[in-house]
């Protein structure tokens, strides 16, 4: 609750010695939580936390509390692994699993994200479709663009996409979205979405991240988890009804518009280590990334994007 409680309170309400409540909070900035100690006041957080609560969320999500089947746990390992092995068991469309703490979270290319107790938002959606897994393609754009616009309901200004799956305020990284997909080729499929924002990192859970990121706290704004895990499922299920119907050509120029490096001079990253230098052109109806290299168009389905950090080659590889 942000207030100060003493060893002794803590103790006795916890059935514990307060010898055990001291070493238990020793360790406590190891799991992202940030505990300020005064002697004769006790212990308290940084900051109040806004606990995940199913109910709370039922009731935020009003009209669309039925459409999902949520599950909140404590603590996880992945909630993608959990979610997938549920789908493989059958799980219901719409089966939400969030979790205040994962452990073992996973990125793109085998990535760990980090995320410490209360200090992201990390939850994963089984999303069902009656196409095949090669008809999916765009499926991350219209991830992102869904919860661009969750976050631009909630008053976050300055919110933009990184291709292929990433949602970044001024270049610095907020959201990260991992999917994983299942099925045959021709249908049906299956796709766990997972996403991981960062809401209050404290500075000892940002350093071993290796890449610039930023909180909705450092951007100034202090939101109930809740309130934002059910604005964020209402505008996914809105954008993916839309993308099972339409595909990505249908809201392909609105995730345009969000793209932080259209027309900017990029260098990309490929999967075999090489590099592209070009300019951004845009995406395609499948949401490819379009590349001109000397005057050339090239599209790309898989790559690590970022600004180039060589402009005179950029400039004469990728302008004719």
């Amino acid at each position: 609750d942000g207030a100060f409680h003493s060893g002794e309170d803590l103790a006795h309400c916890l059935g514990i010695s307060r010898a055990s409540i001291y070493n238990r909070l020793k360790g406590a900035e190891f799991s992202g939580l940030e505990i300020y100690r005064v002697r004769g006041r006790g212990y308290r957080l940084s900051a109040p936390i806004y606990w995940l609560d199913l109910e709370t969320i039922q009731n935020e999500l009003q009209a669309h509390a039925s459409f999902f089947s949520l599950e909140v746990l404590d603590s996880v390992p992945s909630t993608n692994t959990l979610l997938l092995r549920k789908a493989e068991l059958g799980a219901a469309q719409a089966s939400v699993v969030a979790a205040e703490w994962q452990t073992q979270g996973r990125g793109r290319f085998h990535r760990i994200w980090n995320s410490g107790i209360g200090n992201a938002l990390t939850f994963s959606l089984l999303w069902r479709f009656d196409q095949g897994v090669s008809t999916l393609s765009g499926l991350s754009l219209a991830v992102s663009l869904a919860v661009t616009r969750a976050l631009q309901a909630m008053g976050v200004a300055d919110i933009a996409v990184k291709w292929p799956n990433d949602v970044v305020w001024r270049f610095r990284k907020l959201a990260g979205i991992l999917i994983e997909l299942s099925g045959d080729m021709l249908g049906p499929s299956a796709a766990v979405i997972g996403i991981g924002l960062n809401v209050r990192y404290s500075e000892a859970s940002k350093t071993p991240i290796d890449q610039p990121m930023v909180d909705l706290y450092e951007i100034g704004l202090t939101i109930d988890r809740n309130k934002l895990l059910a604005q964020l499922l209402i505008e996914l299920r809105r954008v993916l009804q839309i993308f099972s119907q339409q595909g990505f050509a249908s809201i392909k120029d609105e995730w345009q518009s969000f793209h932080i490096y259209q027309g900017k001079k990029v260098v990309m990253k490929l999967p075999d280590g090489n590099s592209d230098y070009g300019i951004v052109q845009g995406v395609d109806k499948h949401g490819a990334l379009i590349m001109q290299l000397n005057g050339t168009n090239k599209h790309y389905h898989n790559g690590e994007l970022s600004i180039s950090a060589s402009p005179k080659r950029a400039l004469s590889q990728g302008e004719s």
